[in-house]
């Protein structure tokens, strides 16, 4: 949001990143609200996730409250209120309860035929094994797939 703030935190960075960085070129302050669209509405609506990133009619209830500080960097660490799916999880910045959120994925269809290939290729220029890859249905406890086209 704060251009001053940008600076700083772009100068605890290497310089290589910088170089290729463009938020150095940024002049502009944000709103927070611009913010919220940035960090929350836009993902939410280039990802297809109808639920998420508005407070409207079937949304998720996700909110975060945070109270005022000159240090913004604290105030956005220790929010004052957190509530998910409806339900409060921070309340006057102590945690209430912990509820595991939601793994967003996709499950595109593809060629299966191309997968020996794309293994040989793996096999020839990674260090990890292309059999290292692969994530199993067990670690999407609560996940939800993403339709694809």
């Amino acid at each position: 949001m704060d251009q001053t703030r940008r600076t700083e935190m772009l100068q605890q960075v290497p310089e290589s990143v910088r170089d290729r960085c463009t938020l150095g070129e940024l002049t502009r302050e944000y709103t927070f609200n611009e913010i919220a669209i940035i960090t929350r509405a836009g993902p939410a609506r280039m990802l297809g996730l109808e639920r998420k990133g508005h407070l409207g009619e079937g949304a998720d209830g996700d909110v975060t409250v945070y109270s005022p500080d000159d240090d913004i960097q604290r105030m956005f660490e220790i929010p004052r209120y957190v509530i998910s799916g409806g339900e409060i999880i921070v309340d006057d910045a102590q945690l209430k309860q912990d509820r595991a959120g939601t793994t967003f994925h996709v499950q595109p269809t593809y060629d299966e035929g191309v997968v020996p290939d794309i293994k040989d290729w793996f096999e020839d220029h990674y260090t990890i094994r292309f059999r290292n890859y692969p994530v199993g249905d067990h670690y999407l406890e609560n996940g939800e797939a993403i339709p694809t086209n």
